[in-house]
């Protein structure tokens, strides 16, 4: 009996002692450890107490439970300032501040704000049973944003029908503000005014982009929807063309003179802007010298002018699928900067003496000035490469076996090996794809790779390995973090069901050597690739930043990007700061550093997300080509609504939706990333062998749709899947297909009331 008296005062007391501690957080949130940890409670049995104790108040509504295991004392309401978020499927929140929470907003009580816009909010206190929801009591600051999409001109108002996944609404156009726009032109829209009283916004032309399905003008509709620029502004290419070569005998003098050394480039077919060169000679001691020259463009392009802030803005030049968007004009990038073969260029280089077996006896990082003997394409050094017969053959066929000698050894020391196919597109005069080819990175490719990965770990380490020096100076790295302990786990789970192995834990060494095996072990079987997906996807991204945290993929501790400064802002600053320190400079300021990486590592993401996006429209633009045609093929991706198929042949990519599968009720097993038929127990796994048939292509989405073709599915005419509805959720269950929405013809309706209408200038 004093046993359970004695076990019940504990208990009492532990629960008075949270509870005083949660009566002191006021509207801040809190989990069951943070209360154990303040109130001293370690031992697992009082931490159980407490998150049972959480719940329970959380149950009686003495608590708001505003995600799985985090809680806030209720009120009437509180007061939040966040980033708001517009959804097109009408799914909207609110981003807190204080504590990151989404919060729903229904669109009654959003105010009209669009996605990314600053918002303060007030949240209800939470009813039993019932998530929070905000409301939109003020737009702090309205981002300032447009819409692309297709002009509709009726005769007493326009609209613009986008299909962008932030608004579901067409946007109204007063004539006046059409900018000479017509229907069917492909349009970029700023909304103006979104009045609180109804449904659709109103706008204003920017930009007429052409009509909508010409190749220019969807090109440019991609960049546009990205924020990226489509056009070089007139001041600052005029500018560049004042800018001339420059290389005076006195220029010449102070730099290290190297034009009598062998010197080529190896670049695409199509490249115009060389921006790297090799050069190599062998020395009295039987050593190799081996330069790898990279193009000066810091000493044409100066800090703060026209040029730079237009370079630094830009960060990349950006490769959509059948144009290059540079980063610096035409007279820069593709004139007096790129080695071109028999000019005189200058260029900042690093120089290696390295023996027979590869090793990096010295370097040199320099100033100097070159002269390529000869251009040579990939293929052209491939071909030298493969029969020991060509142009420079000697010199290639060193550079080629001490190249492979440096990859043998990266790859000893855990640089993982990343090696998938690109796909290209064969387009006629008018920009439609009539075939597809696939880039396969060679030996001539790994070549140049391997001495770039050199230059730019070279100079990476010169800065940052201190040695002597008690602190490095600032410098722009590339860094990619280790990989998501969770994803790893997830990828090895699933190697395990295909029979590889991957490692979880060791050091990042073993774990990579295993993915490399792994790799190895699965090229040209069906679960290549998308077990090769996923391992890229288990990897954190690349960025830049000040703070050399070493590059995981490369297995390097050093790592920077110094080899591309035509088409990349973050290597111009490497070369800058390059040039400060090696006269001796005192270092820069980190925090005007890292805010540049910052920007630079932001729009790459962008160039990045608008190729893959160009990419994907051209896939679409070619398959309208083989609408009814069965194609064979692998899952490579299972969601609820369906089944992603990459086409053998041509590596489109697009969706078999789950209401297609019309034997049975399909579930999602998302651990083992199948679709599981209720009723016949059907599997669809990611790598399974597949038939599809091309039944749908949506240009304007990019969006492709399958159906299967197997004994349960034969195929269908051309006319039946001409006629299906576009994709939608599965039958029954929860609905979150990727539904294409039928756009209602657009009227000024009457919508929300309450709060003021916002008003954009």
């Amino acid at each position: 009996m004093a046993k359970t008296k004695t076990k019940s005062a504990d208990k009492a007391a532990l629960y008075a002692a949270v509870d005083q501690y949660i009566a002191s957080r006021g509207s801040k949130t809190f989990n069951y450890k943070q209360v154990s940890a303040a109130c001293g409670f370690d031992a697992p049995a009082q931490q159980r107490a407490v998150a049972l104790h959480l719940a329970e108040l959380a149950f009686d509504g003495d608590l708001i439970e505003v995600s799985p295991g985090q809680y806030k004392m209720p009120v009437d309401t509180v007061t939040a300032t966040g980033t708001f978020v517009r959804l097109r499927n009408g799914k909207n929140s609110v981003v807190t501040d204080d504590d990151g929470q989404a919060i729903f907003v229904a669109e009654r009580n959003s105010l009209h704000a669009l996605n990314g816009d600053r918002v303060r909010v007030s949240i209800a206190a939470r009813v039993k049973g019932r998530e929070p929801e905000a409301v939109v009591t003020e737009i702090i600051e309205a981002k300032d944003q447009t819409f692309i999409g297709t002009l509709r001109v009726d005769k007493h108002f326009a609209t613009l029908n986008t299909d962008s996944k932030y608004l579901a609404t067409d946007i109204l156009i007063p004539k006046p503000k059409l900018k000479g726009g017509v229907t069917g032109d492909k349009a970029v829209v700023r909304i103006t005014d979104w009045p609180d009283d109804t449904a659709n916004p109103r706008g204003e032309v920017v930009d007429i982009l052409g009509k909508n399905g010409e190749n220019d003008a969807e090109m440019h509709a991609i960049l546009a929807e990205f924020g990226l620029p489509y056009r070089y502004p007139a001041a600052v290419e005029k500018a560049a063309d004042k800018i001339s070569a420059g290389i005076t005998p006195e220029e010449i003098a102070a730099r290290r003179d190297m034009r009598e050394v062998t010197t080529f480039t190896i670049d695409p077919t199509d490249a115009k802007d060389f921006d790297d060169a090799l050069s190599i000679r062998q020395l009295p001691g039987g050593h190799w010298e081996v330069g790898v020259h990279i193009a000066d463009v810091t000493h044409y392009v100066r800090p703060d002018t026209i040029i730079d802030r237009e370079a630094e803005s830009r960060a990349t030049s950006v490769y959509l699928v059948d144009r290059t968007i540079p980063m610096l004009p035409e007279h820069l990038s593709n004139g007096i900067c790129s080695l071109r073969p028999d000019e005189e260029k200058l260029t900042f280089s690093v120089i290696f003496e390295m023996d027979d077996r590869a090793r990096v006896l010295r370097s040199e990082i320099c100033r100097t000035v070159i002269r390529s003997d000869r251009r040579f394409t990939y293929d052209e050094a491939q071909a030298v490469i493969e029969t020991g017969q060509g142009d420079m053959r000697d010199e290639i066929l060193t550079l080629d076996r001490l190249a492979k000698i440096l990859r043998r050894e990266r790859y000893d020391n855990g640089s993982v090996e990343f090696d998938r196919a690109e796909v290209g597109f064969n387009i006629d005069d008018k920009g439609h794809p009539v075939s597809v080819y696939f880039k396969e990175s060679k030996d001539a490719n790994k070549l140049i790779e391997e001495f770039m990965l050199l230059a730019n770990r070279t100079v990476a380490a010169f800065i940052g390995c201190t040695g002597s020096r008690k602190k490095a100076k600032a410098f722009v790295y590339r860094v990619h973090d280790q990989p998501d302990p969770g994803k790893l786990a997830d990828l090895a789970g699933l190697c395990r069901n295909f029979g590889y192995k991957v490692k979880t834990g060791g050091s990042a060494k073993d774990v990579n050597r295993s993915i490399n095996r792994m790799l190895a072990d699965i090229k040209g079987k069906g679960e290549e690739n998308f077990l090769s997906t996923l391992a890229i996807r288990s990897m954190a991204k690349a960025v830049y930043t000040t703070t050399n945290i070493g590059h995981y993929g490369l297995g390097f501790d050093y790592y920077t990007h110094f080899t591309s400064p035509i088409r990349r802002y973050p290597d111009m600053m490497v070369h800058r700061l390059l040039e400060r320190y090696l006269r001796g400079g005192r270092s820069v300021s980190v925090d005007k550093l890292e805010e540049e990486c910052e920007h630079s590592s932001a729009m790459e993401q962008l160039a990045a997300n608008a190729e893959r996006a160009s990419i994907k429209y051209k896939q679409v633009e070619y398959m309208t080509d083989h609408l009814g045609e069965v194609f064979a093929g692998v899952i490579s991706g299972v969601t609820e609504w369906g089944l992603y198929v990459e086409l053998d042949d041509n590596k489109c990519e697009g969706l078999v939706p789950v209401r297609d599968l019309a034997d049975d009720f399909y579930d999602f097993d998302e651990k083992n990333y199948c679709l599981v038929g209720r009723r016949n127990g059907n599997r669809y796994r990611l790598g399974d062998a597949v038939q599809v048939q091309v039944a749908r292509c949506n240009l304007d989405r990019k969006q492709l749709d399958f159906v299967l073709v197997d004994e349960k599915h034969p195929p269908r005419s051309i006319a039946t899947l001409g006629s299906a509805k576009p994709s939608s959720p599965r039958r029954g269950g929860k609905s979150r297909g990727k539904s294409a929405d039928s756009h209602k013809p657009a009227k000024e309706r009457k919508g929300s009331k309450g709060g003021k209408g916002r008003r954009r200038k």
